[in-house]
């Protein structure tokens, strides 16, 4: 081996057994926290105040009764210092142990009031322009935000502290209170919240305006928040509808992951947490008001960091000779093309030509078919991984409707259609808020059999078709969250097909014009393109990703169902595993080409069906050298 080695430029390992390569170690120890318990603090509370770290942390004010007293934390213990000048519930606090700030609130009626800490005392300074209960803030006692709360109704407004004095600048997009808060007067991030209806929306700030970004993987509110604007941490809260919840979620920049919970799943209405995403604490919670402290640190593997030397010659792109089997190795990297499905559980309502959207882990299947007589659904159900649950039904039960969102707790249904009306299709569209349907500005072109993609605050709907007469259509129409707009068409006419991907980068495939059609198009935000045809010609299809560069296919003509699967990588379609069942007129989440899920649908026999299936496809894969 040692001359072959010399020979081949790059080292082969001599190994007895097969290494884990570095994406396996991470799946085996994840890097994930752990909630141990702190100190009792002295008053039992929530709705409080709370700066610092989890070794030097401050709570002040909070429920019940207005509660005035404040106290310090050293990592382990908790001691009474001096009293807020003013007690009240409700406010947010930003800054250090010993140089906090804390504004807004309830002292029985919304106040601006502001005091500031010096590590001894508190000092009243210049009131909020509007005084608020339940908001978020940011950043330290001399350079702070506040933004969000309760005025009366929820409000948007966001405020800049100076040392001195507040000013208005620029509000939230969304107006909203409860929700959480992290960063710096410039780099801020506000997510959660209620308004009105939980949500799990998130929005950061770049010192001038606020920019929605990946939201919660669940909705919630009143949940206990630290950290900065690319590295902050929520814990508990309630969620979506009511229960107090013990989720914490640690958010990296660009999506939010959950993590460890809290040993408490009854608390709710937590005061701010102390600290960052990786050590931070959460304390008290209510009602009843609690004196429990929970301290956050990590552990694991972390994924941005390098690999340990333990792994670092397990890593993708090494080869090896296994002694034992007599085999030369090498470490791939895995994906979409190498998935595998599984079983799901199943859905309450078989159904088909119904609507989806979501993710693998939460997911919406909404309105369609039951068996015959074929009429349109109402029910809504949801999927949380494991199993289904019958939620909220929609206002309007259609078939061959359309959903865009990210996660099973906000999206949005375009379009549909009903077999015993004229005309057929629909212009209805209808908002999920995590709660509730609420039927929103409907779309130009009324159709069914169009396909959809993107968040219920910026989504893309494409195609579709309408009769008498029975004509396709190409048109596109880009939703903002209030109102559709027409832009450029589909340079092929069709309805049916999938769709996956942001307002501003989506991928359309498939559909029936007729007869079926395998066309491929990309939308770069103004124009559709022609990209390479799919292998397998299917109107009835499933798209199951989140982006252009990565998209994966379940695919059905209506005639004879297939489970045919395809990759895309950016340029090409890759045929790969198949799912179980074969089946037309599913509906699925869109999240990427490495976790993926598929429900519902029509075979021939039995007919409707309830099965879910999940695909997932693994970080990497070993495999086997071979010649020839």
């Amino acid at each position: 081996m040692a001359g072959y080695k010399e020979i081949r430029g790059f080292d082969v390992q001599s190994k007895s057994t097969d290494p884990t390569p570095y994406a396996q170690a991470l799946a085996d120890n994840p890097y994930g926290g752990v909630w141990s318990s702190g100190g009792a603090m002295g008053t039992a509370r929530y709705t409080h105040g709370g700066t610092g770290t989890l070794t030097a942390g401050l709570a002040f004010g909070g429920d019940p009764g207005d509660i005035s007293n404040c106290e310090t934390y050293d990592g382990s213990a908790w001691a009474e210092v001096n009293n807020l000048n003013t007690g009240r519930n409700g406010l947010f606090g930003i800054g250090t142990q010993t140089a906090s700030l804390g504004f807004g609130g309830t002292d029985g009626s919304n106040t601006a009031k502001t005091e500031s800490w010096n590590g001894s005392n508190w000092t009243e300074v210049n009131d909020m322009n509007t005084a608020r209960r339940f908001l978020a803030g940011a950043g330290t006692n001399t350079a702070g935000l506040g933004y969000g709360g309760y005025v009366g109704p929820n409000t948007a407004a966001n405020e800049s502290w100076n040392g001195s004095s507040w000013t208005e600048v620029n509000d939230l997009n969304t107006a909203r209170n409860d929700l959480g808060g992290a960063g710096t007067q410039t780099a801020a991030l506000g997510y959660g919240g209620t308004g009105p209806g939980t949500t799990a929306i998130t929005e950061s700030w770049n010192g001038s305006t606020w920019t929605e970004v990946g939201d919660l993987n669940s909705a919630k509110k009143a949940g206990s928040n630290s950290g900065t604007q690319t590295a902050a941490l929520m814990a508990g809260g309630q969620s979506a509808p009511g229960p107090n919840i013990a989720e914490t979620e640690s958010w990296d920049g660009t999506s939010w992951t959950e993590v460890g919970d809290l040993s408490t799943a009854i608390r709710s209405n937590k005061g701010t947490s102390a600290g960052t995403n990786t050590t931070s604490m959460s304390n008290g919670g209510g009602p009843p008001a609690v004196t429990t402290t929970e301290e956050w640190t990590f552990s694991g593997i972390n994924p941005a960091t390098t690999p340990a030397v333990t792994y670092s010659d397990a890593i993708v792109g090494d080869m090896y000779y296994n002694k034992t089997t007599g085999q030369i190795k090498t470490i791939t990297s895995g994906g979409g093309p190498v998935g595998t499905w599984a079983s799901g559980g199943n859905m309450n309502t078989a159904r088909a030509y119904l609507a989806g959207f979501g993710a693998q882990n939460s997911a919406i299947g909404a309105s369609g078919y039951a068996a015959p007589p074929t009429t349109p659904i109402n029910n809504v159900e949801l999927y949380n991984g494991t199993s289904w649950t019958e939620i909220a039904e929609v206002n309007t039960g259609l078939n061959h409707r359309a959903g865009a969102g990210e996660i099973g707790t906000n999206g949005i249904l375009v379009g549909g259609g009903t077999p015993a009306t004229s005309p057929r299709g629909k212009d209805i569209v209808e908002k999920w808020d995590g709660t509730s349907w609420t039927e929103v500005a409907e779309i130009g072109t009324a159709r069914y059999g169009i396909a959809a993609s993107g968040t219920n605050t910026a989504a893309l709907g494409s195609g579709g078709y309408d009769y008498p007469p029975a004509v396709n259509t190409g048109k596109t129409e880009l939703w903002n969250g209030s109102n559709w707009t027409e832009v450029n068409d589909l340079n092929n006419a069709r309805h049916y097909g999938a769709q996956a991907g942001p307002s501003t980068a989506a991928i359309r495939v498939g559909g029936a014009p007729p007869p079926a059609a395998a066309h491929t198009e990309l939308w770069d935000g103004t124009n559709w393109t022609e990209v390479n045809n799919l292998n397998n010609v299917r109107p009835g299809i499933l798209a199951g990703a989140g982006n252009q560069s990565a998209m994966t296919v379940a695919g059905v003509p209506n005639a004879t169902p297939t489970a045919y699967v395809e990759n895309w990588n950016g340029t090409a379609w890759t045929e790969v595993a198949e799912n179980a069942t074969k089946r037309q007129s599913l509906a699925g989440s869109k999240s990427d080409a490495n976790s993926f899920l598929i429900f519902g649908g029509k075979t021939p026999s039995p007919g409707y069906q309830n099965a879910t299936e999940e695909f997932n496809a693994p970080e990497f894969q070993i495999k086997t050298v071979t010649t020839s």
